[in-house]
């Protein structure tokens, strides 16, 4: 089955919707930032000065107690979110694999975001930035952004995500929001990456992707594994006492994952492949914006 066939683009259209009719567009539960301009919604006054539009001048305040004053009011601006999609070559595990799932996911929270008026980037990565859709605006560019996730492959090795971070940071761009979809399986950790996004003041959403068989392997005896990322072969034997000490490090991983965001003001959702993408989403937006 394809990865975008016509029966997603109609689960994309209905998410869209109940974004806008029954969650209001918050997806991400983030107000868009305010700034003084020419919008509609009074702010409030300043003292006029010479070169000043006379059209913005308070005539009914100068009327009533002869103060040149201009009228300042607020306009909305338009969110930036920016997509990034880890493509290393551990996102190929699982059924679906991982790597499948998180473009699905990912293309749900973009749509969302160009139906209300928002401007979306995605971004792949591994070790580095390998693959790169600039912002772009409007639902109609859906299309693009679909084929842009169809082409996307594994690549690199591990998941660099400090170097990823540091990459993007240095682009010429607006602060906004950074959704990572990533199984975070950072050799280097997942904190140094995520800190140097929270430090230059992007809001940043965790979108943590994993198959229950990650969690809970039945493996046990003699075995050959395949590293997906080194495509190297070990011969392992795998007893109950393993078994445990792996189950062990997933579960604390897990919580110091939940730590961190908690602590940091990071929004989390830890996503198993078994849900599916537009539950997941809903879910999201049930709890309003990403769940912590």
């Amino acid at each position: 089955m394809e990865l975008f066939d016509s029966d997603f683009v109609k689960k994309l259209e209905y998410l869209s919707l109940v974004a806008r009719r029954v969650f209001r567009g918050q997806l991400l539960a983030l107000k868009r930032t305010r700034q003084l301009g020419a919008g509609i919604e009074f702010a409030d006054h300043r003292e006029y000065t010479a070169g000043d539009d006379f059209r913005y001048l308070d005539w009914n305040l100068y009327a009533r107690h002869g103060e040149l004053l201009l009228k300042r009011f607020e306009e909305e601006e338009d969110l930036h979110v920016y997509v990034m999609v880890d493509c290393s070559r551990s996102m190929q595990f699982g059924k679906p694999n991982k790597f499948d799932y998180a473009r699905q996911v990912a293309a749900a929270i973009s749509y969302v975001a160009l139906a209300d008026l928002d401007r979306v980037a995605m971004l792949g990565f591994s070790d580095g930035i390998v693959a790169d859709l600039p912002l772009t605006r409007g639902k109609d560019r859906i299309l693009s952004l679909l084929r842009f996730l169809e082409d996307a492959q594994p690549s690199g090795e591990n998941t660099a995500l400090e170097r990823v971070a540091q990459e993007f940071i240095h682009r010429s761009q607006r602060r906004g929001i950074v959704v990572v979809i990533s199984d975070l399986y950072d050799p280097a950790g997942f904190e140094r990456g995520l800190d140097v996004l929270r430090y230059r003041n992007y809001d940043v959403h965790v979108v943590q992707v994993f198959d229950p068989a990650e969690a809970n392997p039945d493996l046990l005896g003699d075995l050959e594994l395949l590293d997906v990322e080194s495509e190297d072969l070990h011969k392992v034997t795998v007893t109950e006492k393993h078994l445990a000490h792996y189950k062990r490090l997933f579960r604390e991983f897990h919580e110091k994952l939940q730590s961190y965001c908690v602590n940091q003001g990071l929004g989390l959702t830890v996503a198993s492949t078994r849900v599916p993408y537009d539950e997941l989403l809903l879910g999201m937006m049930r709890e309003g914006g990403v769940v912590r």
